[in-house]
């Protein structure tokens, strides 16, 4: 195609080209130039845009999309380790001695935000304490993260909000890729994927993951118990899609073999028996989905989604056992028209049932044993009105009845409004519900040497508000963009993890006051050059919960967390720089006790710390070399496991973490690309 310009537009045009901010936008041009004193001759011009690495969810519910380009930003090597650079979510350690880690979002547990992979719910109930390392980073193509109580489309149990991982696609560009890593901790690990186009209609595909920690016993903080466990993992997918003018089929089989050992590195003190912990875990899934098109003017069309998984998991905690084996069938049909232009309607009826077989061993539990199995069937309608994208409503209803719990009803409401190209603003409204399994979410407390009691327990409920804006302001030639939301989470029932009212016991029981959480988080991203993008958040929480008849604020918690993170590619996107600096707040402990020396057990607060987190990539067409930093600021909790000499006491407690466990970390990593480009 031949377009013609004046020499003057010409100009302009290359120099906005120029000013793009690189790391988004690459532009590739070939122009032949003949000579004429008011108009010259472009033969071809191609712009070519690259996409954001975080962009807000389109729809009426608030929430995000973080996109390989962001999750590139650091090494992400699986889910808890991709939200490093995100302002929303935070990753803690549960406990120093088996490394569960858990999200935080809206100030309160990740067990109130919905975990699914490509909206399927998963990772319940046993996998919860370390389902974030269940997904590795190099097979995730995005993840969407949804503040609120989100849609009744995926049930009812999100509460803070939800977590959607999409994985890489059979359907993406046909070729493989290998991604190696390894860091001064002595992890290396090696992922792969790759697809085949058997035909116009069949595609298949391969996901594979190994880690292991090389280096063993290492005691950087010298209490004698590893700062980390040693973890060895296999993990694969086997993916299909067919598809055709009308139906699509999608289904996959997945395995997840992993062992997890720690504990002492050598006798204690006492020259006595070794506290040691192990946990085993197997793991199978299954998936399968088919959609059909009954009208393609109104998109019209019916779908049917299942999933099955089998979670075995044996663990040993010094002389505590427990084994579990969690089963979950999850099934729903659906059913979606666009009346009109400005009206979609969405119908459908699910199934989930869950089986919980516990064996446990423990002479400091006290346990009124879960019922083993919950079968729950519920009925939904969500009603969507869209006025030409300026407001757009989403109210949604649903039905359930839990063989445990009886029948429930979840309402839920979001809308957006667009009073101008600049301005969104959104307000969310929903309840959110949730089967508590004590013993299989928290079994990482099983480490601790105190006495856990476990109450009989109801169901959890909540209701979440939310109201946020979003500015996209023009500044100098480019866009501010300016997010500031504002959530509150009020239970009406919760099963509260008490540290405080005994300090040789923890117990799991039923609310009795108050719970709740309010949380304030303002951000803000502006290309301060071509290719250099400055981001940067605040958020304030405040999470109190009724301890003993009194409310406090809940422990482990950081009150406050700010962000500043720089993105910069060079102009022809060979280099890439990235670093990001975290303020995490102060926060409360459980209350202390008075040890036989006079002494407090901790102190009752823990301070505020920074980290410091940074990446070079250097792009070749085909692969892909990084180097980066981890907690470069050498920032550590000094002392994570308390009276760590005397593991087989009522006083060793490995669970208070609220900091980094180990200093600063260094790694290199390789992409290779077979029959792709990056």
């Amino acid at each position: 195609m031949w377009i013609t310009l004046s020499e003057h537009r010409l100009r302009q045009l290359k120099k906005r080209v120029l000013l793009l901010p690189l790391f988004s936008v690459v532009c590739v041009a070939q122009a032949q130039v003949t000579e004429s004193t008011d108009s010259v001759v472009l033969e071809e011009l191609q712009v070519v845009t690259r996409r954001a690495g975080v962009s807000s969810l389109s729809g009426a519910v608030n929430g995000m999309r973080i996109n390989k380009e962001e999750l590139f930003k650091a090494a992400c090597c699986n889910l808890g380790e991709s939200f490093t650079t995100n302002p929303s979510v935070d990753v803690s350690y549960d406990d120093a001695a088996t490394g569960a880690k858990q999200i935080k979002l809206l100030g309160l547990s990740g067990i109130y935000v919905q975990m699914l992979t490509e909206n399927l719910p998963n990772f319940r109930g046993a996998a919860t304490p370390y389902a974030l390392g269940y997904v590795p980073g190099p097979w995730m193509k995005s993840i969407q993260v949804s503040k609120g109580a989100s849609s009744v489309k995926n049930g009812y149990e999100s509460i803070t909000g939800q977590i959607d991982v999409e994985y890489l696609k059979p359907q993406d560009e046909q070729g493989a890729t290998v991604n190696l890593y390894g860091n001064t901790d002595g992890r290396v690990e090696a992922n792969a994927d790759g697809n085949l186009h058997f035909n116009p209609h069949l595609n298949g595909e391969i996901l594979a993951h190994y880690e292991d920690n090389t280096v063993r016993n290492t005691d950087m903080n010298h209490d004698g118990f590893l700062d980390k466990p040693n973890v060895r993992q296999l993990n694969l997918q086997n993916r299909w899609r067919w598809m055709n003018n009308r139906y699509v089929f999608h289904g996959g089989l997945g395995m997840i073999d992993e062992k997890r050992e720690s504990g002492q590195v050598e006798n204690n003190a006492g020259g006595g028996e070794r506290f040691q912990i192990g946990l085993t875990t197997h793991r199978y899934e299954a998936y399968m989905k088919h959609a059909y098109l009954l009208n393609e003017e109104h998109t019209t069309n019916i779908a049917f989604m299942a999933s099955a998984s089998m979670h075995q998991q044996e663990g040993s905690y010094g002389h505590k056992y427990y084994d579990v084996d969690n089963k979950n069938l999850y099934a729903q049909l659906l059913f979606e028209t666009n009346l009109s232009p400005l009206h979609n309607l969405s119908l459908g009826m699910s199934l989930n049932h869950d089986y919980l077989g516990q064996h446990y061993k423990s002479e400091t539990l006290t346990y009124p044993k879960d019922k083993e199995k919950e079968t729950t069937p519920g009925i939904y309608a969500q009603y969507t009105l869209n006025l030409h994208d300026q407001l757009v409503a989403m109210a949604g209803v649903r039905a359930d009845h839990s063989s445990i719990h009886g029948t429930f009803i979840t309402p839920r409401f979001h809308l957006r409004y667009d009073p101008t190209s600049i301005l969104t603003l959104r307000l969310s409204v929903g309840k959110g519900y949730r089967t508590v399994h004590a013993l299989a979410e928290n079994n990482y407390l099983l480490a601790s040497g105190r006495r856990l009691v476990i109450h009989p327990l109801s169901q959890e409920s909540a209701w979440n508000y939310g109201i946020s804006t979003s500015l996209r302001i023009p500044l100098f030639s480019n866009t501010l963009k300016l997010n500031a939301e504002y959530y509150y989470t009020h239970f009406h029932n919760q099963a509260v993890i008490d540290y405080d009212t005994h300090h040789q016991e923890i117990h799991i029981a039923d609310l009795n006051g108050k719970s709740y959480s309010h949380t304030f988080q303002v951000d803000a991203s502006y290309p301060i050059l071509p290719g250099l993008e400055l981001t940067a958040a605040y958020r304030l929480n405040d999470v109190k919960t009724t301890y003993g008849g009194q409310v406090m604020s809940k422990p482990l918690t950081s009150k406050y967390k700010a962000l500043a993170s720089l993105s910069y590619k060079t102009p022809l996107g060979i280099w890439q720089f990235d670093t990001t600096f975290l303020l995490n707040g102060g926060g409360r402990m459980p209350t202390p006790y008075t040890k036989a020396d006079g002494t407090p057990s901790w102190d009752e607060h823990f301070p505020a710390f920074c980290q410091l987190q940074a990446q070079i990539t250097r792009w070749f067409r085909h692969f892909s070399i990084y180097l980066g930093g981890e907690n470069l600021t050498g920032y550590r909790q000094h002392n994570p496991i308390i009276a760590a000499q005397q593991p087989w006491s009522s006083e060793f407690e490995p669970t208070l973490v609220w900091g980094p466990v180990s200093g600063a970390m260094a790694y290199l990593g390789l992409r290779i690309n077979i029959g792709r480009t990056l």
